[in-house]
């Protein structure tokens, strides 16, 4: 279809609103005119129940058709793990759980699950999976969301998801570009640098993205991230400039896809009056889809600034139109996506399908003290602590899942008691719970990030100076034994979702082998 320029701008804009049962009247009125790109949701902004929610996207899609306008991308971050759009699809462990499986059957698998289960509920494209390879342990963002540290395992695996979900019908997008993996500092809330040399790049961050071109992925998304020697020294950022997308990702690397941009609102990008240059430099630099996800009274500003910068020769209109006819093409090919019926989310054959992934990537990393397998009496007193999870960045579900890793040990033996602790607990709580673990027979101890929140790492050498039998289990980086290096049992879940927990219960008590192999590197 021919586009005016201004019906162009408008699809390149993806937004966000705050709406679970119906769509907000502010995000119908813009709908009604503008020729907007899409939709995209998020867990705490639009995710009621299942039913609600397809009815949400039918909703949208109807408004869209009722304005004579085309289809609405309507995307999502369902990658599985910690970062769960959708709460009540199919509980999958994560990259780096399937990255310890080194299953590239098993990938191809859960992207086809991913694929069916956003597909019922309207959902067209999925921004997964992560592509980065993350060989920085001090990395606060991308972490389990990653497949592991060795960019082929990360492509292949990378290649095998995509598959699987495109086949389902749901666009895939390969994500952080150009690699996202070694920082030490998160683009939520600043603009990371990454200053290694281009080869050095070439031959560890890219890999996975020529997979991803490769197996043929729908979209890529940008990293708000820094490499100057891919930009002639510059400290733009990767989604604004020119070098990066123009130059290697469409030229170099041969991407004919959809470019989108990760969201504008995170602050490595400007938040002030300044946002409005920070959207047309991205567009400028060769992105097709802007995520604003700002509130929806800036959008009319926006969008007014960016076509009078067309329309002035600031932005070229023949660049502006060809992303549109990018975007244009992919809403061509997702048209023709079937709906299942909601009863496949969390389907038998899913659920099992996770349950299966969490067993193949329990990874035990040492039991010098040959603890393993448990055979308790039938007397015995087991205790289990982990952590209240939370957010820990704004790409996190963490904070709506309790681990139940006792509820499934109990399933094999009855006395066992459950502790909870804050996140990074202070000195009188570490006390407080040493002092309750001393009458126990055996302490399992979960820790979720410990080389951060130095106060889980305290308990645990706090029980073991006590002489307390204690297994560690990192429920999220396997990274933590750094910070307990005395613990002589040690395993990895990459996971705090219900198959990982009765995964690990199972392994413990000897009812399955340990059989996942670390995706990344652990020192002692």
């Amino acid at each position: 279809m021919a586009l005016t320029l201004e019906q162009a701008v408008g699809q390149q804009f993806l937004l966000s609103f705050m709406g679970k049962q119906r769509p907000s009247p502010e995000i119908l009125e813009i709908i009604r005119r503008r020729h907007i790109g899409g939709i995209v949701l998020f867990r705490h902004k639009n995710m009621g129940s299942l039913a609600e929610l397809r009815n949400l996207t039918a909703a949208l899609q109807k408004a869209a058709a009722q304005a004579k306008q085309p289809p609405l991308l309507i995307a999502a971050d369902q990658e599985g793990g910690q970062l769960m759009a959708i709460g009540d699809a199919t509980p999958f462990p994560g990259n780096m759980a399937l990255g310890a499986t080194r299953s590239e059957k098993l990938a191809y698998n859960v992207g086809q699950a991913l694929g069916r289960e956003l597909a019922a509920v309207g959902v067209n494209v999925d921004f997964a999976p992560v592509c980065d390879v993350n060989n920085n342990p001090r990395n606060p963002v991308v972490g389990t969301r990653s497949f592991g540290e060795d960019p082929a395992l990360v492509g292949q695996l990378s290649a095998a998801l995509i598959k699987g979900l495109q086949s389902s019908g749901v666009a895939a997008t390969a994500k952080h570009f150009p690699g996202h993996g070694d920082v030490s500092s998160d683009s939520h809330h600043g603009a990371p640098v990454i200053s290694h040399p281009a080869k050095r790049i070439d031959r560890i961050e890219l890999p996975p993205f020529r997979a991803a071109i490769k197996a043929g992925v729908r979209l890529i998304m940008t990293a708000h991230i820094v490499m100057p020697a891919l930009n002639g020294g510059t400290d733009q950022p990767a989604t604004v400039s020119p070098d990066i997308l123009r130059g290697l990702l469409r030229k170099k690397l041969g991407f004919g896809g959809v470019i989108v941009g990760d969201a504008m609102d995170m602050h490595a990008m400007e938040q002030g009056p300044g946002y409005i240059a920070e959207a047309m430099s991205a567009m400028a630099a060769g992105l097709d889809l802007l995520l604003l996800n700002h509130d929806l009274s800036r959008v009319d500003a926006a969008f007014a600034n960016i076509l009078h910068a067309a329309r002035r020769g600031l932005l070229s209109p023949q660049e502006i139109n060809a992303s549109a006819r990018r975007v244009l093409a992919l809403k061509a090919r997702l048209a023709k996506l079937k709906q299942p019926p909601l009863s496949i989310i969390g389907c038998r054959e899913h659920l099992a399908l996770a349950r299966q992934v969490a067993e193949q990537s329990m990874t035990l990393v040492r039991d010098e003290a040959h603890q393993l397998p448990l055979r308790p009496k039938s007397d015995s007193r087991i205790a289990v602590v982990v952590p209240r999870p939370e957010d820990l960045t704004p790409a996190d579900t963490s904070s709506y899942v309790t681990p139940k890793l006792a509820t499934a040990l109990r399933l094999y033996h009855p006395h066992v008691d459950e502790f909870f602790m804050a996140m990074n607990p202070a000195l009188s709580e570490v006390k407080s719970l040493r002092e309750k673990l001393k009458s126990y027979d055996l302490v399992i101890i979960g820790t979720i990030n410990a080389t951060v929140h130095q106060g889980q790492a305290e308990l645990v050498n706090a029980a073991l100076k006590q002489g307390i039998q204690v297994i560690a289990v990192a429920l999220r980086m396997p990274y933590d034994v750094a910070a307990y290096p005395g613990v002589q049992t040690y395993a990895c879940t990459y996971s705090i979702l219900p198959p990982a927990m009765e995964a690990l219960a199972a392994g413990l008590m000897g009812k399955i082998d340990f059989r996942g192999k670390l995706p990344v590197t652990v020192s002692r």
